[in-house]
């Protein structure tokens, strides 16, 4: 049974797993789009929109755990004067997934995750 499991893993030890996603997660904000397998789409976008609702409060303290997440000042910065503008008038749904087929290599299932406009 699935009851009260918060996340996926991976197939990662943890600190692989916060890497991969803090990765992601930049490449998402830094080109709006990214190309990645079903699930770490999936917990990729949990995790983006989670950081672009702290960053829509606008605070110090939001902005320096958004900071610890991402660690490029750049970034943030671009995500608090930019995207939390874009997305006042949301309460969610930031991001999209959609499906792109199954990857040649292994038939991995791929998705497109992108910010919405």
């Amino acid at each position: 049974m699935r009851h009260r499991h918060d996340h996926r893993k991976l197939g990662r030890p943890t600190d692989q797993r916060l890497a991969l996603l803090r990765s992601q997660v930049d490449a998402l904000f830094r080109h709006s789009r990214v190309k990645t397998t079903v699930q770490k789409a999936k917990e990729t976008q949990r995790m983006a929109e989670k950081l672009i609702t702290k960053a829509k409060r606008g605070d110090m303290h939001a902005r320096r755990q958004v900071l610890k997440k991402i660690g490029d000042k750049d970034l943030v910065a671009y995500i608090f004067d930019e995207l939390a503008p874009r997305f006042a008038d949301r309460d969610g749904g930031y991001t999209r997934v959609i499906r792109a087929g199954r990857r040649n290599g292994d038939s991995a299932e791929m998705a497109i995750l992108e910010l919405t406009e």
